[in-house]
């Protein structure tokens, strides 16, 4: 049974992987993951899965925000694209396409060819263009994410182009009493701006879309009208690097 794990930001994702098909998932709060499932020693941080999965994993292959500043006891390390790119031509069965996923603190943009990373794009330097800028603005507008990423017509315009001078826009168009349903279409149409160049440079018909964002229409709406593509969201967007790490262990380990 094949263990992948995706340590982000904001969440550590978990599945349990049988070369077929997840067979458990656990989504677990970061700080929470940290305290409360496992224990931390000289060899690095030593996971209980067994009080989280009813079964034992064989292997444990690991990526994320997390997989450079903190070892995980017995656990492969795979690069996020690689993880990305094998968990999205697992999940739809695509082998040509160009990937995108919005991260906690990063987005990411791979154009896949053949079932194979042909070019990538990071976006890691601007907070403007991750989820957790989305996550901040939601928060502003006193709504959830999942609400905000509900909202594309009719976006007021944002200019800012710093997250924090982003909030401090924002608060002075609640004050000018724009309805929160165009607030937060602007907001999402920020992001995608943002992300608009990365991926014109590594378009293709079909664009692949996963992580959090992916469960809301928004963004959606905007690639397949500004980019002309044909927009594909996996069935578990949010589990996409946890499960690619689970299709890597098992790839090694011969299955095809």
């Amino acid at each position: 049974m094949f263990c992948g794990m995706d340590l982000g930001s904001r969440a550590v994702k978990i599945v349990l992987h049988d070369g077929q098909k997840v067979r458990e998932e656990k989504i677990v709060e970061t700080a929470r993951f940290y305290k409360t499932c496992g224990k931390h020693s000289n060899a690095g941080f030593a996971v209980d899965f067994g009080a989280l999965l009813t079964e034992t994993p064989t292997s444990v292959t690991v990526t994320g925000y997390g997989r450079n500043s903190l070892t995980i006891v017995d656990a492969e390390i795979i690069s996020e694209l690689k993880a990305h790119m094998l968990g999205a031509v697992w999940q739809t069965g695509l082998t040509d396409f160009t990937l995108l996923d919005l991260g906690g603190q990063d987005s990411k943009v791979i154009r896949v060819r053949g079932g194979r990373m042909d070019d990538f794009l990071l976006n890691d330097k601007c907070a403007a263009s991750t989820g957790r800028y989305l996550e901040n603005m939601a928060a502003v507008l006193g709504i959830s994410l999942d609400e905000l990423s509900k909202h594309y017509e009719e976006p007021v315009e944002l200019s800012a182009t710093c997250a924090i001078f982003g909030e401090s826009e924002l608060i002075g168009k609640i004050v000018e009493g724009i309805p929160v349903s165009r607030l937060a279409a602007g907001v999402n149409y920020s992001i995608f701006r943002r992300i608009k160049p990365m991926l014109l440079s590594l378009a293709s018909e079909t664009t692949v879309f996963t992580g959090g964002v992916a469960l809301g229409p928004a963004i959606a709406h905007w690639l397949q009208k500004e980019i002309n593509t044909r927009v594909v969201v996996p069935a578990q967007p949010q589990l996409n690097g946890a499960i690619g790490c689970a299709i890597h262990a098992w790839e090694k380990s011969g299955g095809h």
